[in-house]
């Protein structure tokens, strides 16, 4: 596939060309925006729903106490989106060093910063530190105890680039990195780990790895050509049963974290309602329409959405 007509137009060739990041920023700096996916905004939130998710579980369990702040539990929150942000990109661009040659040969990706040539792997690599840094700002603002468990992620981030090159489950790995936010939250609150946020890591692993397969359908004939492994290929033409898998282990765990925490009957509806939104995914996934697999990927924010103002509402009533 040709993709001279989008590097020419200064976009690449998977992303929406009507995105803010066209409109707002000048033109010699979309292709950083591009490298920190700014312009593609559902990877960094569903990167921010494990966190928030932790945070509003910690503020069910706080108000539960009688130690809530609603001071402490906004300003968490909004450290957490500028974090999520930040480290999404810094993540996404450290992937795109690593990957370079490879998104060299899948159609999907050769019109990106890096293969297309328009930014060069040292500014790149520079990119990375500067959206690194204002991370570890963000992560400075918490306790000790959050402090150390935010850079014990990094090594996890670290190995997630190349888990595609030595084992079937790459998703696994991300899956690892991405739900790191789900002890955060709980941290950030209480300065320790319990229970609640354990389980709760777990489930969003397990989600992780549904919605990143799905994703995966993408790619599947350029990975088998370049010999790039996913579960998408290890689970070939009937994933189905491996997503009811991934997705009912998410809800059972997230409902077992709940329980854990204390949380409220609000906080198990929102979880009904997300089950149901699961099940639907599964239920009309075509794995040969990368559209349909492409939107399906990014209706998991609104899934994330609907477990977190789950436990706002829990929240919400446990304190009127």
């Amino acid at each position: 596939m040709n993709n001279r007509p989008a590097a020419d137009s200064g976009r690449v060739s998977d992303a929406p060309s009507k995105n803010w990041v066209y409109r707002v920023l000048p033109r010699p700096l979309w292709p950083y925006a591009q490298l920190a996916r700014w312009d593609r905004p559902i990877g960094w939130q569903l990167l921010l729903w494990p966190c928030f998710w932790s945070a509003g579980l910690a503020a069910n369990s706080a108000a539960l106490s009688g130690s809530f702040s609603l001071g402490r539990f906004l300003f968490h929150l909004l450290l957490f989106f500028i974090g999520a942000v930040a480290m999404r990109g810094a993540g996404c661009t450290y992937n795109d060093v690593i990957d370079h040659r490879i998104d060299m040969e899948v159609a999907r990706t050769r019109s990106r910063p890096l293969p297309s040539g328009r930014v060069s792997r040292l500014q790149a690599k520079i990119f990375t530190v500067l959206q690194a840094l204002v991370g570890l700002i963000v992560l400075l603002q918490f306790n000790g105890f959050s402090i150390v468990l935010g850079m014990l992620s990094l090594v996890l981030v670290a190995i997630y680039p190349f888990a595609k090159r030595f084992t079937d489950w790459p998703q696994f790995f991300l899956g690892l990195a991405f739900s790191w936010g789900a002890l955060m939250g709980w941290s950030g609150e209480f300065g320790r780990l319990d229970v609640a946020p354990l389980v709760l890591y777990l489930a969003a692993v397990a989600w992780t790895v549904g919605y990143d397969t799905i994703y995966a359908y993408q790619d599947k004939e350029d990975d088998e050509l370049i010999g790039v492994r996913s579960t998408a290929r290890r689970f070939g033409d009937n994933p189905r049963p491996w997503l009811i898998g991934l997705y009912g282990l998410t809800v059972v765990l997230l409902g077992i974290s709940f329980l854990a925490a204390g949380a409220g009957f609000l906080a198990y509806l929102g979880l009904i309602v997300a089950a149901v939104l699961l099940a639907y995914q599964i239920l009309v996934l075509d794995i040969r329409d990368a559209a349909q697999c492409l939107a399906l990927f990014k209706f998991n924010g609104v899934v994330g959405l609907i477990v977190f103002g789950g436990l706002v509402l829990s929240l919400a009533a446990r304190l009127l």
